[in-house]
């Protein structure tokens, strides 16, 4: 029988194999001391949300609560958290509607159009992006009380959702530029018009991009302080970040409440995450294009 000889392309592909497995002591110290980085607080949140309030005021936070309670949990329910929450859900909702109905077909025009005047748009629209919502806070209470919208939580709504426009324009024309020319071209051929692209092939090539705009306009509006600080001032249209003065008085902080509350604001959050966390690594993955 002849010899067939050895395959030469085993070698190089064991040894590529082997270098991939090598362990590398130094990452893996850099993950462990990320992991206590942030579970740490985490930690020392959840134990003293536990603990009663003269615990917490003279005790160890990393210590474990000597009698565990749930009646900071009972505390942040009864004092409004439910209307807090429903209002937080309605803003965000609210500000991801928006952007998406915005920035969508306004990210497939700049790809799509090869114009000056809509590169130029596309840049001016970027320029969101260098404007921090400090500096334009006046002129937008001005605007603000002007459409009587003062103490509303459309007030909350429409400059979160301005502000959230920029970063999610850049993140879906760099996912839509990834979209090959030749399906465009193949659907043109068949005489689709501009609209049925979009919503046919557009659209759903770019999902990812738009999952991860969902998740960044949703935890900008719910994770916003200075819009409701500054636009609101009863309790109907209070959101969960202003709620959390409710435990903070002249004469002292209520820290076990509050960390309660803090706990509770942060499932929501935590659960979308958990959902969306492949959309919006690879949607941020695709923010560059080609």
């Amino acid at each position: 029988m002849k010899d067939a000889g050895p395959a030469p392309a085993a070698g190089p592909a064991r040894r590529r194999r082997h270098w991939t497995r090598r362990p590398d002591p130094l990452a893996g110290l850099g993950s462990v001391l990320w992991l206590a980085v942030v579970l740490v607080p985490l930690y020392a949140m959840i134990t003293t949300s536990l603990t009663r309030q003269d615990e917490a005021l003279g005790g160890n936070a990393l210590k474990p609560p000597a009698h565990p309670t749930l009646d900071n949990y009972a505390t942040v329910l009864h004092n409004g958290f439910g209307h807090f929450l429903l209002n937080t859900v309605i803003v965000a909702a609210a500000v991801v509607g928006i952007v998406l109905v915005l920035c969508v077909p306004l990210s497939y025009v700049a790809v799509r159009t090869r114009g000056f005047w809509s590169g130029a748009a596309f840049r001016l629209f970027l320029l969101g992006v260098a404007i921090p919502a400090q500096a334009v806070v006046i002129p937008l209470y001005l605007m603000i009380a002007k459409l009587h919208l003062y103490d509303s939580l459309l007030a909350v709504v429409l400059p979160t959702a301005a502000f959230a426009m920029p970063v999610s324009v850049l993140i879906l024309t760099g996912t839509l530029r990834d979209v090959s020319e030749e399906l465009y071209e193949a659907m043109a051929l068949d005489g689709a018009s501009p609209a049925r692209m979009l919503f046919q092939l557009a659209v759903p090539m770019a999902k990812g991009g738009i999952g991860t705009v969902v998740v960044y306009a949703a935890l900008q509006a719910w994770n916003g302080f200075l819009f409701p600080l500054i636009f609101t001032q009863s309790d109907g249209p209070r959101v969960l970040t202003l709620g959390l003065f409710t435990y903070v008085s002249q004469f002292g902080v209520d820290i076990p409440a509050l960390l309660a509350s803090v706990v509770l604001s942060g499932i929501p959050v935590f659960a979308v995450y958990l959902v969306a966390r492949r959309a919006l690594v690879g949607g941020l993955m695709g923010v560059g294009g080609k």
